[in-house]
């Protein structure tokens, strides 16, 4: 099958090499000539495990290209996904400019019967949008069919949910749209993948209740942490035995400073928005906001409080940049959201994050040292704050962190260590929730 996906960003990149596995013939296109390039000279514009080496299988077995010829590639294509952003806009609702544009340029290309499906995040409604931008734009009067295949991919495992997902959505307006898309999953019917085919609107409603039930399982147990602080539990027991109910389950269920990346912040402010705009208050939603935003600013009290009450003129190491391990997304991040904090209280940062080198030469931050490994940000700290929780932090030598440090105090934000094992080393430790 001839696919075309439109946008080479984290979910269509994914997407189109996933299906390029699948053995269908898939053009990937965006308007950035540099980033065409670079996928063209095999380097990614993203870190993800395993996405390299599948890319380059695929464009070496000719299943797999890039180019910045948007025309052609709808025209050659039977199914064309769009995987534009759909950032977050000034009113808290998701900007669909860009998906916007991508229709009406499928509506100038449309020279035979198509199948337009939304990968990006949208909210309800912006099937019938696209349908209405194609209708009023095209120059042919070909038969097309929109449809919504929401993605549910986690950044740092993203290749491993796409060939065994949860679960496959597919909405569709009529049967022929079903069979091609359902014929496009046919790989993952022998692993006996869940397909739920249901209408365009329930599908992109579906992605939205999905990120925000996930949210809230999130500042659920953060809430919950801040209370067995007070009365002296551990949280960690408390999640473990609420996990071990299978109603609840364990997963997004692990406290720390918060969520960040690409989706959940987005996602929950675009899908209060949309209520918002229909007369519908989801205080659930505004709840689960309200204490992730305030998330940051309580890790803060941890570290001013582990230091002494203040920060000014202090060393802090952080380690740990990105949003969650496995990946090199800033957006978002809790951790750089403490970073900055820290630079505004006046104290000196020494950072290190194991992947997001390239993007913070694209947003550098004035007065915060990015170093080359966590040994040597932790050089003379008064504090080392583990904000991100990458593996190779689980196994700090630390008897060495100990003679690097100028105060042994540890604020681990992600509950990595026990903490009678650190005070037995000499560390002075704070976690969440403990």
């Amino acid at each position: 099958m001839n696919i075309c996906v439109v946008g080479t960003g984290y979910v269509g990149l994914v997407t189109g090499t996933c299906f390029a596995e699948f053995g269908n013939h898939v053009v990937c296109v965006d308007k950035i000539a540099a980033k065409i390039e670079t996928l063209e000279r095999g380097e990614m514009p993203i870190y993800e495990p395993g996405l390299q080496a599948m890319v380059e299988r695929n464009v070496k077995a000719g299943r797999l290209k890039f180019t910045t010829d948007l025309t052609r590639s709808i025209e050659d294509a039977l199914v064309v996904f769009i995987a534009v952003g759909t950032p977050q806009g000034n009113d808290g609702r998701a900007d669909l400019s860009f998906v916007q544009e991508v229709a009406r340029t499928i509506a100038h290309n449309l020279n035979s019967y198509k199948v337009v499906v939304t990968k990006s995040t949208v909210p309800a409604g912006t099937g019938s949008m696209i349908r209405k931008t194609i209708e009023d734009n095209r120059k042919e009067k070909h038969a097309f069919s929109v449809a919504s295949n929401p993605e549910f991919l986690r950044e740092g495992a993203a290749i491993e949910d796409f060939m065994r997902p949860n679960r496959v959505v597919l909405g569709v307006e009529d049967e022929t749209a079903s069979a091609i898309l359902r014929d496009l999953y046919r790989p993952l019917y022998l692993i006996e993948t869940p397909i739920v085919v249901t209408d365009v609107v329930t599908a992109e409603v579906i992605k939205y209740a999905s990120n925000a039930f996930l949210a809230t399982k999130i500042s659920y147990i953060n809430e919950m942490a801040d209370l067995c602080e007070r009365v002296h539990a551990d949280v960690h027991v408390v999640s473990r035995a609420m996990g071990l109910d299978r109603r609840i389950g364990p997963k997004f269920l692990h406290p720390g400073p918060g969520y960040g990346g690409s989706c959940f912040p987005k996602d929950t402010r675009a899908v209060l928005e949309l209520a918002r705009d229909h007369d519908v208050d989801l205080r659930i939603v505004r709840a689960v906001i309200e204490v992730n935003d305030a998330r940051v600013g309580k890790m803060m009290d941890k570290i001013r409080t582990a230091v002494g009450g203040e920060l000014r003129g202090k060393t802090v190491c952080v380690l740990g940049l990105t949003f969650k391990p496995n990946t090199d997304d800033l957006r978002e991040s809790p951790a750089m959201a403490i970073l900055d904090r820290l630079l505004e209280a006046g104290a000196r940062v020494r950072a290190f994050d194991p992947e997001a080198g390239a993007a913070l030469a694209r947003e550098p931050r004035p007065g915060a040292e990015i170093c080359r490994d966590e040994y040597t940000a932790a050089e003379g700290a008064n504090a080392v704050v583990l904000a991100t929780e990458w593996n190779q932090f689980r196994s700090l030598d630390l008897e060495r962190l100990r003679s690097l440090v100028a105060t042994p105090v540890i604020v681990d934000l992600r509950n990595v260590y026990d903490p009678n094992v650190m005070r037995e080393k000499g560390f002075r430790y704070t976690g969440v929730g403990r």
